[in-house]
């Protein structure tokens, strides 16, 4: 499968702790960083993986940090979200089987063996229904599909958990999406508002599956650099008590 990280983001919320370096490098232990963490769980889970990594800000930093993956540069980070770093990597989203990430998710073992590295014949997104209240960007669902998500949402059934896993059908659609979207001067949007475009211009059929049982964060705050530490140091000392 190909795997698509999107790390190009200056991480501002977290400022000033992310000036010097990107949030994706913030370091769960010695030697493991919050992107290095997540490429190598792809890799044990899936032998064959195409890992493409595109980067903005700090771009050189994180080329240090990894080893055989491939790298795009948006260069246009600084006035531009997610959806123009996309584009920059829009030629990977032919594969047969495309897994989008957001750079700064931290997901324990499990969840990345079980979801994250699993293909898919559908077009679907992880979500945590067990956040209801402060979430970031959020959802709403009928049935098994996503009827929204947004950041506007002021009552949601879940929460949006940064992961987003296309078929070959799904991911040639979305990149004449994103196309249309940067060719009409988009540039600032979040690449999933690309999937909600979809939704409710093209009848497009988004599913998701539910993270809720799993332990999982995005890091965007202080309290959520502690979670993600707590996460893989849990993991790594069980990892360890049982060699």
């Amino acid at each position: 499968m190909t795997y698509i990280i999107l790390v190009a983001g200056k991480g501002t919320r977290l400022h000033p702790l992310t000036l010097n370096y990107p949030k994706s490098l913030y370091r769960l232990d010695r030697n493991t960083t919050v992107l290095k963490r997540m490429v190598q769980l792809i890799r044990k889970y899936d032998e064959k993986a195409v890992v493409v990594v595109v980067t903005g800000f700090l771009s050189d930093t994180i080329k240090k940090e990894l080893e055989g993956v491939i790298f795009i540069h948006n260069p246009f980070y600084e006035v531009t979200n997610s959806i123009a770093s996309l584009w920059f990597a829009k030629e990977y989203l032919n594969s047969s089987n495309v897994t989008i990430i957001n750079g700064d998710i931290v997901m324990e073992e499990k969840l990345v063996e079980s979801i994250v590295c699993k293909k898919t014949d559908i077009p679907k997104v992880c979500i945590d229904s067990s956040i209801k209240n402060n979430g970031d960007y959020n959802v709403e669902v009928k049935g098994d599909k996503i009827l929204v998500m947004s950041k506007e949402l002021d009552q949601y059934y879940g929460e949006y958990a940064g992961v987003t896993k296309l078929d070959s059908i799904s991911s040639g659609k979305l990149k004449e999406c994103i196309i249309e979207m940067i060719n009409m001067g988009m540039y600032d949007q979040w690449y999933e508002n690309a999937l909600v475009q979809m939704i409710f211009n093209d009848d497009f059929e988004l599913y998701y599956v539910d993270i809720k049982d799993y332990r999982w964060t995005e890091v965007d705050c202080v309290n959520d650099m502690l979670l993600a530490k707590h996460i893989h140091m849990e993991e790594h000392l069980y990892d360890t008590s049982h060699e």
